[in-house]
């Protein structure tokens, strides 16, 4: 699959946020049919960052959730400022 394929779009809320700033981690909203490996190598591709883990889950709408994990030297804070959520 495509990375733009892959990743819908970012989540911005108040428990993500603080997520960026405490865990290193951003959240995404991805496809259904994507795994985590694909997960994890569409926000290389499209972020240059490396992701640590991926864990996901499917929301009550019906919507696919990932949250990465990011490695170290790499700064959550830096990739949401750059796709404008923080």
């Amino acid at each position: 699959m495509n990375p733009h394929e892959v990743i819908l779009y970012p989540l911005m809320t108040e428990r993500s946020v603080n997520m960026i700033e405490n865990e290193n981690k951003l959240v995404f909203i991805v496809n259904r049919r994507a795994d985590k490996h694909e997960i994890a190598r569409a926000v290389q591709a499209l972020y240059d960052v490396e992701a640590d883990s991926v864990r996901t889950l499917i929301t009550p709408k019906g919507l696919k959730k990932a949250f990465v994990k990011l490695k170290e030297g790499y700064d959550a804070s830096d990739v949401a400022i750059r796709l404008g959520i923080l």
